[in-house]
C-alpha cells in the first residue's frame, strides 16, 4: 500500500491521539504535528469527520478508521498516521455510494478476531463489504438485505446498513441493523436473512452483541425512516439469545412515555472481566434528548445515569 504524501499545509485538520492509551487510559495525549488523516490533493476530497476507529486484533500498532467521505484508512504506527485504504477508494462501485441522512461515510470496521487479513465494513449509503486481503480488494456483501428505494428486488449493493455486529461464537456469523430491516447472516455476508419477526419495529441503527456469548444480541426498534421514535412511545431494548430467532423486550427502568431515538454509536456492550465467560454483560446507551441508561444485568433492568444532557452521540464502557 503506497505511503501517502504529508500535506498538513493543504488539510490543516488536527487530531489528538492518546500517548499509550493501554497504559495511561488517557491520562497523557500527544498532537501530531500533521493531520494524520489526510486526502492527498489529487483525491479530490477532504476529510470531514473520523466515524470510527477500530484497534486491529492482530497487531496493536494497527488502527482501522472509517471515515467521510466513504473511506478507509490504516495505520501501522498506533494512530500516529494513516494511509488511505485505495482499494476502497477506488471501487468502480463508489460513484453511486451517496450520502444517507447522516452523511456518506464507513461507520463501521470490523477487522477479524482472529488477526487475519479479513475486514468487513457497513457505509451509508453502499451497504456491506469485505476485504479478504487486508483492504486490497473488495466486494458486497449485501445478498438478502432490502433496500425498497432502489431498482430490482435485491440490488448488489446501495443498501443503508445502519450498524452491524460480530456473533461471539463465529466471525462468519454477523448481525445487522438496516434502514428497515434486521438481519443475520452464517457466512460473513454471503447470505443476509430477516431476524426482525417478533420485533416491534425493523428500523433503528444499535445492533450490539455479547462479547463472549454467541447468539446474544441487542437492538433498539423504532418505528420507521420517517417516524424514528419508539413504538408506541415506549422506549425498550430488545434481547435475542439464540440469534434472532426469537425477541424479548426489557421491561424496568425506562421510561414508557418516550418519542426519541438512540444512534448507532450511542450504545455499548461489555462483558464481565472476571467470572464465567457468558456472565451477564453491562450496556449503556443514549438517547437524542440527553439521557443515559446503564444495566449490568444484560438488560434486563436499567437505570438513569444522566438527563437533560445535549444530544448524545457516542457512549464508551471502559
Amino acid at each position: 500500500m503506497a505511503r501517502r504524501r504529508q500535506v498538513a499545509r493543504r488539510h490543516p485538520q488536527r487530531a489528538l491521539r492518546p500517548d499509550g492509551a493501554g497504559d495511561h487510559a488517557g491520562g497523557t495525549w500527544q498532537e501530531p504535528d500533521v493531520a494524520p488523516i489526510a486526502f492527498d490533493p489529487d483525491d479530490g476530497a477532504t476529510l470531514e469527520r473520523v466515524w470510527q476507529l477500530a484497534p486491529d486484533p492482530g497487531d496493536a500498532e494497527v488502527v482501522w478508521a472509517g471515515c467521510e467521505p466513504t473511506s478507509v484508512w490504516r495505520s501501522e504506527d498506533g494512530g500516529r498516521s494513516f494511509d488511505l485504504v485505495r482499494g476502497l477508494w477506488d471501487h468502480p462501485h463508489r460513484p453511486d455510494w451517496w450520502p444517507g441522512a447522516g452523511g456518506a461515510a464507513v461507520h463501521t470496521v470490523l477487522p477479524e478476531p482472529d488477526g487475519s487479513a479479513a475486514l468487513t465494513v457497513a457505509m451509508s449509503t453502499g451497504g456491506v463489504y469485505r476485504s479478504s486481503d487486508g483492504g486490497s480488494t473488495w466486494s458486497p456483501a449485501n445478498r438478502g438485505i432490502s433496500a425498497p428505494y432502489m431498482p430490482g428486488p435485491e440490488p448488489e449493493y446501495g443498501q443503508c446498513v445502519h450498524k452491524i455486529a460480530p456473533d461471539a461464537g463465529s466471525p462468519a456469523v454477523l448481525y445487522a441493523q438496516n434502514h428497515g430491516g434486521v438481519y443475520r447472516t452464517d457466512d460473513a455476508g454471503g447470505q443476509w436473512s430477516s431476524i426482525a419477526d417478533g420485533l416491534p419495529g425493523d428500523f433503528g441503527f444499535v445492533v450490539l452483541t455479547h462479547p463472549r456469548r454467541a447468539g446474544t444480541v441487542w437492538v433498539v426498534p423504532l418505528v420507521a425512516d420517517a417516524h424514528r421514535m419508539p413504538p408506541d412511545g415506549r422506549l425498550r431494548m430488545h434481547r435475542s439469545t439464540d440469534g434472532g430467532r426469537s425477541w424479548q423486550p426489557n421491561r424496568s427502568g425506562l421510561p414508557d412515555a418516550s418519542w426519541v431515538s438512540v444512534l448507532r454509536d450511542a450504545a455499548d456492550v461489555r462483558a464481565p472481566d472476571d467470572g464465567p465467560g457468558d456472565g451477564a454483560a453491562t450496556l449503556a446507551f443514549g438517547t437524542r434528548d440527553g439521557c443515559v441508561y446503564l444495566s449490568t444485568d444484560d438488560g434486563d433492568t436499567f437505570a438513569g445515569l444522566a438527563s437533560h444532557l445535549p444530544d448524545v452521540l457516542c457512549v464508551r464502557l471502559a
